[in-house]
Formats: structure tokens, C-alpha cells, sequence
């Protein structure tokens, strides 16, 4: 089958560690199941494969991706869930189990012609929702349904400030606060992006550092070293960051006294559950937001669309058409 492979690891240019073709097929295993993937989205979490950041020796090579749409071994079209693991030893939440696995991490991904998957990691797909459009929620629109419904604290009706809004995450806080009521205030290095987030619904949007009208209820940042004091800043006394990811880098100044002396939280959230992925597609049919899709690919053009993730150079998420 093809598929597109991490190799090996490239700190300084993760596309030198990229292979594409013919790769062998997903073996049998009991209680796993072949998916013939149709969509299948990008992630920074790829980037960050090939430069070495995101596995552990001997762990490469590995196929890429982590999101996809599909039909099953039954002809049922399903969304892949990318988390492997025990509900039950993770107090109902696969992801806190000790022994997590993930998908493009400890097993092949999903950038190929057909993934294979834990029977349990398969949610019904909508009618409503095309593969393209599915395919891009399990990692950044789910992490983004938990980062906003789960971990932020903040009620519909607050304001919320979104840190790198023209990311995948980004817009899809934006477009699940707007549709939820919640006040979205988002921030973009871009004044392009800047313009597209007011069109997807955000009431303020901001350039990265520039002062807020008044202190906002919760800051959801995917951003990290960058953004983490504008981040502090932001909160009001009380207030909660929420922290998904550092593309910027992890190691900021902590700026202790402000969080102690404003009370302030910082919470981190990873992906979400498959429950919440089958809600997350629920809510989605139901009050028709859809993920905003920046360009749909071959995936024998997948070079082309890591290139331009590692450029900056898009609005939205990438999905390949297998």
C-alpha cells in the first residue's frame, strides 16, 4: 500500500527524514480492525516526528498522521479514533491510562492507503459530515472540544482569549466557542488570518503581545514560550490557561508571582475522549460549524503539505484525499 513515512529523524529538516510509497500492509491482530482510509489530516505533531521531537529511539521508522476518515472491514463509515488505551485504567478516560499509546507514535499512522486500529478506536461517521471534514477531528478539532468544554472552566457567555488562531487548533476553538456562546477573542502573527478569524466569528483579534480592552475568563494556547506571558497577562484574577501545546518551545520564564498572587490555573489537556469525539461530531451536525480545511491534497503530495505547515503558510487544516 502507499503511505507516507517518518525514516528517520531531521532536527534541522525534518522533510530530508520523509519516505513515500510503497509500504507493507497493516498486520492482523484479534480485536483490531483494517480501515480503508478516504481523508486523512496533517498535524504539527508529524513535524515534530520527523525532526526526532515526538518518538524515542528505535522508534522510527513509523507512518505518519494520526487523523483520518474511513470505512471499516463492514462498510461503515467511521472516524479513527488515534488514542490506544484502557478506559478503565485510566478512570474512564483512555487517555490518563499509564500505558497510552497513540497512533504515528507507538503504531503506524494514518497517512496511507488503510490503518489498522482497536476495534473500540472506531466512531460512526455522521451522514452529515463528508470524510474530508471528519477526517480533521479527531486531533485538532477534539483536542480543541477539550481544551474549551472540559478544561477551560469558563461558561458559555465568557470571553476566552485564543493564542495561535489560525492553527488548526486555533480555528477550531474559534468556531466551537462561536457556535457555543461563548465571546472569542483570538490573536494571529498574520493580518491575513487576522481578517479570516473575524470571519469565522471571533468579536476581537489581536496581534501577538497587543494589549486587550480588559482581562478575559480563560487564554487556550497551543503556542507556548511565545505567548505565555501575553498569556498571564491576559487572565483576569481567577482566571485559567490552558495549555495543548508549545510549537514555540516549552521552557518559558514561569512568572510564579503573577499565577500565586491572581490565583491563576494552568491546565493541560491532550486530545479528548472517544465519547467526546462522537460528541464533538454530534455537536457539529447539530449546529453545522465545520472544520475549516485550508487545502485537500493527494496524499502522494504530502511533501507539499508539510512544507507549508512548517511555513506557517496556512489557514486551517491540510487533508489528503487517499
Amino acid at each position: 500500500m502507499y503511505a507516507v513515512v517518518a525514516e528517520r529523524s531531521a532536527p534541522h529538516d525534518p522533510l530530508a527524514g520523509l519516505r513515500t510509497g510503497e509500504w507493507p500492509e497493516p498486520s492482523e491482530r484479534a480485536g483490531w480492525t483494517t480501515v480503508s482510509v478516504r481523508a486523512a489530516a496533517l498535524n504539527h505533531h508529524d513535524l515534530w516526528t520527523l525532526r526526532g521531537v515526538a518518538v524515542q529511539p528505535g522508534q522510527l521508522p513509523v507512518i505518519l498522521g494520526s487523523d483520518a476518515a474511513g470505512v471499516d472491514e463492514e462498510g461503515n463509515a467511521v472516524i479513527v479514533y488515534p488514542v490506544i488505551g484502557d478506559p478503565l485504567a485510566g478512570g474512564g478516560d483512555e487517555t490518563m491510562d499509564p500505558a497510552v499509546q497513540f497512533l504515528s507514535v507507538h503504531h503506524p499512522g494514518t497517512l496511507a492507503e488503510r490503518v489498522s486500529v482497536p476495534v473500540r478506536c472506531l466512531v460512526p461517521k455522521p451522514a452529515e459530515l463528508s470524510f474530508t471534514e471528519a477526517a480533521c477531528l479527531p486531533g485538532a478539532w477534539l483536542t480543541a472540544y477539550r481544551m474549551l468544554f472540559e478544561k477551560s472552566g469558563a461558561e458559555p457567555g465568557s470571553t476566552i482569549l485564543v493564542q495561535g488562531g489560525g492553527g488548526g487548533v486555533g480555528t477550531a476553538l474559534v468556531s466551537l466557542g462561536r457556535a457555543a456562546g461563548y465571546r472569542v477573542w483570538a490573536v494571529s502573527r498574520s493580518g491575513a488570518k487576522r481578517d479570516r478569524l473575524a470571519g469565522l466569528g471571533a468579536e476581537l483579534v489581536l496581534a501577538p503581545g497587543e494589549r486587550l480592552p480588559h482581562k478575559v475568563d480563560a487564554v487556550l494556547d497551543t503556542v507556548g514560550e511565545a505567548t505565555w506571558a501575553h498569556s498571564l497577562k491576559a487572565l483576569r484574577t481567577g482566571g485559567r490557561l490552558v495549555i495543548s501545546g508549545a510549537t514555540t518551545g516549552g521552557f518559558p520564564p514561569a512568572d510564579l508571582g503573577r499565577i500565586f498572587a491572581n490565583q491563576l490555573s494552568v491546565v493541560g489537556s491532550t486530545m479528548g475522549t472517544a465519547a467526546q469525539l462522537a460528541r464533538l461530531a454530534a455537536f457539529c451536525v447539530r449546529t453545522g460549524v465545520r472544520p475549516v480545511v485550508d487545502r485537500v491534497l493527494p496524499l502522494g503530495e504530502a511533501r507539499a503539505g508539510l512544507a507549508a505547515m512548517g511555513a506557517g503558510d496556512l489557514f486551517g487544516k491540510v487533508v489528503f484525499a487517499v
